[in-house]
C-alpha cells in the first residue's frame, strides 16, 4: 500500500558540522532515514543546505521554499533547535512536520532515532495525531520605524547587557499600561516555549491547546512581580526605559544593542506549525519523560 504522504522532504542540521563524530552520526542518521522512506515508496528529497553540509548527493534537493510549495510532509532529523528553525519557515506553507530526535531533550522532536522505523511507518500511512502550535510575530520599533522583525515559536526575550545591571522595561498589553519592571529581563513565551527559558524563570507550563502567552520576568527586583498568563490575542509592547546594552532574541534570532525608547511589539501570527505525532501520543507523556516526573515513584 502506498504511503499517505508521497512527496517527503528530509531536513537535518543546517550548520556545517565538519568531520567530527557528531557530523558522522548525523550524516548516517539522515542517510538511514532517507533510505527507509525510499524503500517505503516515498519520493524523497533532501533540503539543500542539509545535503550540502552533510555531503548527501544521492537524492534530489530542494530549498525550504520549494519544499513548502511541493512536498506533502517534512521529516526533521535533529533536535528541538533544528525543528524551531524549520517550523517557523514551514508554517506559512502548512506543510506538516515529524521530528526524529537526535538531540538532548526532544520536546518537539519526539520520535527517538533508535527504532524510528516501527513508529514512522504507520504514521506515513495515516496513523498519527495532529498537533497545532501557535507562533508570535515580533518587531523592534525605533523612532516609529521597524528595524527588525521575526517570527518565534518558543519565545521573545528581552535581556540586560552582559556586564550591566538591571534593565527597566515599560510593559503595555493592548495599549494599557501594566508596569515598569526592573529585572534582568522579560520573557514572552508560547505554550511550546513554556517548557524552555520561561520554565527556568519560574513560569507555568501551558498545554499547547491553550490560546495564551506566558509573560515571565527574569530575576525581578520586586519579588511580587510574578509570571502571568495572557490571552494570545493580546498585543504586548515592551519599551526600553533604562539600562545599557539590552538585547532581544526571537527563538535563536537576535538583535543586540537596543536603545532607550526602542519598543519590542509582540502579537499572534496568523500562521501555526503542524506537528504530527504517533498514534496514542500524549503531551503529558512528553512532560513526564522529559522532565523526569515519577522518578523514584511506582507508576500505576
Amino acid at each position: 500500500m502506498k504511503p499517505k504522504f508521497q512527496h517527503v522532504a528530509l531536513i537535518g542540521k543546517y550548520q556545517t558540522l565538519g568531520a567530527s563524530s557528531a557530523a558522522t552520526s548525523s550524516r548516517h542518521a539522515i542517510s538511514t532515514v532517507a533510505h527507509f522512506l525510499n524503500d517505503l515508496g516515498c519520493d524523497v528529497v533532501i533540503e539543500q543546505d542539509t545535503a550540502r553540509n552533510m555531503a548527501l548527493g544521492s537524492y534530489p534537493t530542494l530549498s525550504v521554499a520549494q519544499i513548502g510549495a511541493q512536498c506533502d510532509l517534512a521529516v526533521v532529523v535533529g533536535g528541538d533547535g533544528t525543528m524551531l528553525g524549520i517550523g517557523r519557515q514551514m508554517a506559512a506553507h502548512g506543510v506538516p512536520l515529524i521530528g526524529v530526535n537526535q538531540g538532548r531533550l526532544g520536546f518537539i522532536t519526539d520520535i527517538p532515532y533508535d527504532g524510528f522505523a516501527s513508529i514512522l511507518a504507520p504514521m506515513l500511512h495515516g496513523e498519527y495525531v495532529e498537533d497545532h502550535r501557535s507562533l508570535m510575530n515580533a518587531r523592534v520599533m525605533r523612532d516609529g520605524h521597524c528595524v527588525f522583525q521575526a517570527m518565534a515559536m518558543n519565545d521573545v526575550v528581552v535581556n540586560r547587557g552582559a556586564t550591566a545591571g538591571m534593565v527597566e522595561l515599560r510593559v503595555e498589553v493592548d495599549g494599557h499600561f501594566v508596569s515598569n519592571q526592573r529585572a534582568d529581563g522579560l520573557i514572552i513565551a508560547t505554550p511550546t516555549g513554556s517548557t524552555a527559558y520561561s520554565l527556568s524563570a519560574g513560569g507555568p507550563l501551558l498545554h499547547p491547546s491553550i490560546p495564551g502567552w506566558v509573560m515571565a520576568p527574569i530575576a525581578p527586583h520586586t519579588l511580587s512581580n510574578r509570571p502571568i498568563v495572557l490571552a494570545n490575542t493580546a498585543e504586548i509592547a515592551i519599551e526600553i526605559v533604562a539600562g545599557r546594552d539590552a538585547s532581544a532574541s526571537f527563538d535563536m534570532q537576535s538583535l543586540a544593542s537596543l536603545l532607550h525608547g526602542d519598543r519590542i511589539e509582540v502579537s499572534r501570527s496568523a500562521h501555526h506549525v503542524r506537528f504530527l505525532h504517533p498514534k496514542g501520543w500524549s503531551y503529558f507523556d512528553t512532560l513526564r519523560e522529559k522532565l523526569h516526573w515519577n522518578e523514584g515513584v511506582t507508576a500505576p
